[in-house]
C-alpha cells in the first residue's frame, strides 16, 4: 500500500501523506490511468467542490464513474441493523432458563470467543484501527422480463478486474467508528460518535441514518471478533449448512419492527432486515455473514416499489495479532433486486468485492472520542430512511447506467447500502445499507 502522494503540479515538491493508503498495484498501470486516478482525488479534496453547479458535477461524473458511484453507495460502508455497545457484556450471559434455540446459540457464541483468542483477550481491548485493500466491479445485470424469468445476463466485458482502492477503519468500543475509503480516486467517509451514525460522498453532503447508530459492516466480517460475539448472543441456532466446503451452525436474528419503525419513513418503509452468521463446526470461527432486507417505496401512483438487498460475505485467512484471530481476507457479494408495477420495470444486478487487511493493530494511543465527530455539517434530512435508493434527480446530476439499461434517479435507483438517507422522493444514498 502507498502511503505518499506525488506533488502533481510540481516534480520536484514534497509528497503528501494520504489518509488513505492507495493499492501499490494501481501504479503499476498506465500512466493515464494512474495520473486521473490522483487527479480525481485531488479535486474531490478541493475547498470548492460543494460549490460545483450540477452541470459540472455531471462532467465530473460522468462514463465509468457512475458505476463508481454505485459501487460506493452499495457496499463502501453498509451497517447493521443493531446497534452494539460497549455495555453489551453479552459474551458471559448465561444460557440457562433459554430456549433449546437460544441456548444452543449461546454455546456456539463461548466457543467463538474461544476460538479467536479467549474473553480475557477481547476485553482487553479498548480500540482497534486497520487497513487494506479492496476491489469492487458488477458481474451479472439484467433488466425488465428477464429478470422474472431469473434469467441472469452476464454484463459483457466484465472480467471482475473491477475498480481498485483501500480504506483505513478505526473503533473505539463499538459504538464510535470511523471509516474513509477511496477507490478509483473517489472517497466515501462514515462514522459514528455514539450517538449518531453519518456518512459523505463526493456527490451528497454529509447526512445521518435515521435510527439509533450502528456498526459498520466491515467490523463484523472478522476485523473486530467481539462484535459478532455481542450481535449473535441474541440469536437462535436454525440449523446447519456446509459453507466453503466446512460444516457450519447457522445462527440468524431478525430486526425488531419498532427498529424497521425507527428507520422508515413516509415514503419509504424497511419491511423486514434478517442477519445471518455461519459459525465453522471444527475451529468455531465466522465463516459467513449474510444479511439481507426488504425495502417498500411508495412510487407517486398507488403501487409500489420493492428494493431487496442480499449481501453474502465470505471470511477467510484469519492470523492471530496480539492474541486475537482476525480475518484478513474476504469476498462480499451483493445482489440487488428491484420488482414491482409492471414486469419491465424489474432489474437484477450483482456487484462483488475482495478486500483484503493489510495492517491492523489494537489500543491506539492518542485515539480519543473526538477523532469520531461528525462533520461539522451534517444534516439529517426529513423523510430519509435507511436504504441508497436515489428517487429524486436534484441529488444526482446524472443517472446510472448498467450495460444498455438506465435507471433513471426518478425511479429509485439503487445507489447505498447504508441505512442512512432513503426515501423515494427526497433521499439519495443509502437504499441498500444494512
Amino acid at each position: 500500500m502507498k502511503k505518499l502522494c506525488p506533488n502533481l503540479d510540481r516534480e520536484d515538491g514534497l509528497e503528501t501523506v494520504l489518509e488513505v493508503p492507495i493499492p501499490e498495484e494501481i501504479f503499476s498501470q498506465k500512466t493515464r490511468t494512474r495520473t486521473r486516478a490522483w487527479q480525481n482525488m485531488k479535486s474531490w479534496m478541493k475547498p470548492n467542490a460543494d460549490s460545483r453547479s450540477p452541470s459540472s458535477m455531471a462532467d465530473v461524473f460522468s462514463g465509468r464513474n457512475t458505476e463508481i458511484q454505485l459501487l460506493l453507495g452499495v457496499m463502501g460502508a453498509p451497517l447493521i441493523p443493531f446497534p452494539i455497545t460497549s455495555e453489551n457484556q453479552t459474551i458471559t450471559r448465561s444460557i440457562k432458563d433459554q430456549h433449546i434455540e437460544a441456548s444452543m446459540a449461546k454455546y456456539i457464541v463461548k466457543q467463538y470467543v474461544a476460538a479467536v483468542g479467549g474473553e480475557r483477550a477481547l476485553n482487553s481491548v479498548d480500540s482497534m484501527y486497520a487497513m487494506g485493500q479492496v476491489r469492487m466491479g458488477t458481474s451479472e445485470f439484467c433488466a425488465g422480463k428477464g429478470c422474472v424469468n431469473s434469467k441472469m445476463l452476464k454484463v459483457k466485458n466484465r472480467k471482475m478486474k473491477g475498480e481498485m482502492g483501500g480504506f483505513v477503519m478505526w473503533q473505539k468500543r463499538p459504538e464510535l467508528w470511523c471509516l474513509e475509503l477511496v477507490l478509483s480516486g473517489y472517497k466515501i467517509s462514515a462514522g459514528s460518535d455514539g450517538k449518531v451514525a453519518w456518512r459523505q460522498t463526493p456527490w451528497h453532503h454529509p447526512h445521518a441514518s435515521r435510527g439509533p447508530p450502528r456498526p459498520l459492516r466491515r467490523f463484523l466480517q472478522g476485523v473486530d471478533p467481539r462484535s459478532p460475539a455481542n450481535l449473535f448472543s441474541n440469536s437462535i441456532c436454525i440449523g446447519e449448512k456446509t459453507v466453503n466446503n466446512q460444516d457450519c451452525f447457522v445462527l440468524k436474528l431478525e430486526a425488531e419492527p419498532s427498529s424497521l419503525r425507527a428507520r422508515s419513513s413516509s415514503n419509504v418503509e424497511i419491511v423486514r432486515h434478517t442477519v445471518w452468521g455461519y459459525f465453522s463446526q471444527r475451529t468455531g470461527l465466522l465463516v459467513q455473514l449474510e444479511d439481507s432486507h426488504l425495502l417498500r417505496i411508495k412510487s407517486s401512483k398507488n403501487d409500489s416499489v420493492f428494493w431487496e438487498t442480499t449481501m453474502e460475505s465470505l471470511i477467510q485467512d484469519y492470523r492471530t495479532v496480539d492474541g486475537i484471530n482476525i480475518a484478513h481476507s474476504g469476498k462480499t457479494g451483493v445482489s440487488l433486486f428491484r420488482f414491482g408495477e409492471g414486469p419491465e420495470t424489474h432489474s437484477r444486478t450483482r456487484i462483488e468485492e475482495v478486500w483484503n487487511i493489510e495492517e491492523v493493530d489494537f489500543n491506539i494511543k492518542g485515539l480519543s472520542t473526538d477523532c469520531f465527530l461528525p462533520p461539522s455539517d451534517l444534516k439529517k434530512e426529513e423523510g430519509e430512511s435507511d436504504s441508497g435508493i436515489v428517487s429524486s434527480n436534484t441529488k444526482l446530476p446524472y443517472k446510472i447506467r448498467s450495460a444498455s439499461f438506465r435507471i433513471s434517479a426518478c425511479k429509485g435507483a439503487a445507489i447505498n447500502v447504508d441505512d442512512s438517507s432513503t426515501s423515494e422522493s427526497d433521499d439519495g444514498d443509502d437504499l441498500f445499507s444494512n
